[in-house]
């Protein structure tokens, strides 16, 4: 077995942005949690649990789109594994259900940890939690319903990317609902769709070839634009929002966003060519990470 083929199956670049909402909804519960060994050992198990998942979706993308023949020469992001012939299409059927079960077995251990014996219906919305989550890895591009290929990628990115990731991962420490939360799992979820939405348009003439109808192939590439814009604004005002509500300061906040961001929203409201989008995703992807750890940081030494 090829290790350097399956590192690249697994599209380590996309790693960073998947862990995002676990930081953010960690930290924000760090100062309320006494036993700061309890806290790492959760923290820990949740950013495992997440890159498991994010694994999970990227071989399962891999094979749906590889099976249903979206990834073909026509296609403008990198080659993948299944394209590319580096991994036949039962080899990558294996290694989704191999990682569904490894997937599984350490969100039990991440459930167990953090909510131990005596917390019965936590533990089983979690477990369902943990379910769903593998069920949405796997279904993004797999089966004759695949929710991707329906325009509704965007919606499961902003619920399981941000929703679950910060509000969830802020209940494991704490077994409370901080609806303070809110605030920045509408900033990931929404930066998350952002790259979602510069891979599609990157992809829209191929996508519309093979049939997939992301939002971008609805809408069209000018109003994905717009949309793309009106996120990223959103979320930033988000994080001031609650940044102003858990008395932080907003100034490394808006100088990543200052150095980041707004580059990069006028790079896209020019950008021509398709091919064009991808540097741009990576940049979104990078400073959405970059914005987690800067609002850790803050939540760290706020009290």
């Amino acid at each position: 077995m090829n290790i350097k083929i399956w590192i690249e199956a697994a599209r380590l670049r996309t790693l960073p942005l998947s862990v995002s909402g676990i930081i953010v909804g960690s930290f924000a519960a760090y100062n309320q949690v006494e036993n700061k060994m309890h806290f790492w050992c959760i923290f820990s198990l949740a950013i495992l649990t997440t890159l498991c998942f994010q694994i999970l979706s990227n071989f399962a993308n891999d094979y749906g789109d590889g099976v249903k023949g979206t990834d073909n020469e026509n296609r403008v992001g990198p080659q993948r594994a299944i394209q590319s012939g580096a991994i036949t299409k039962n080899q990558m059927k294996k290694a989704i259900v191999i990682t569904s079960v490894i997937s599984l077995i350490v969100a039990l251990l991440l459930i167990f940890v953090s909510f131990g014996k005596d917390n019965f219906l936590y533990s089983l919305l979690f477990f369902v939690l943990g379910i769903a989550s593998i069920v949405a890895a796997i279904k993004y591009t797999v089966g004759k319903s695949a929710y991707g290929y329906k325009g509704l990628g965007d919606l499961f990115v902003f619920i399981f990317f941000g929703l679950v990731s910060v509000i969830g991962s802020n209940f494991l420490y704490t077994m409370q609902l901080d609806t303070t939360t809110i605030l920045p799992a509408i900033t990931i979820g929404i930066l998350s769709v952002g790259v979602l939405n510069l891979n599609n348009m990157r992809d829209i003439e191929n996508d519309i070839a093979s049939g997939k109808n992301t939002i971008v192939v609805k809408m069209g590439s000018k109003n994905a634009k717009t949309y793309h814009i009106a996120m990223i604004i959103l979320a930033f005002m988000c994080l001031l929002a609650f940044g102003y509500i858990r008395d932080m300061l907003i100034v490394p906040v808006t100088i990543v966003f200052l150095l980041i961001f707004a580059p990069h929203l006028k790079r896209v409201n020019d950008i021509k060519i398709p091919k064009n989008y991808d540097p741009e995703l990576k940049i979104v992807a990078i400073g959405t990470f970059l914005l987690s750890l800067v609002t850790a940081i803050e939540l760290f030494f706020t009290n």
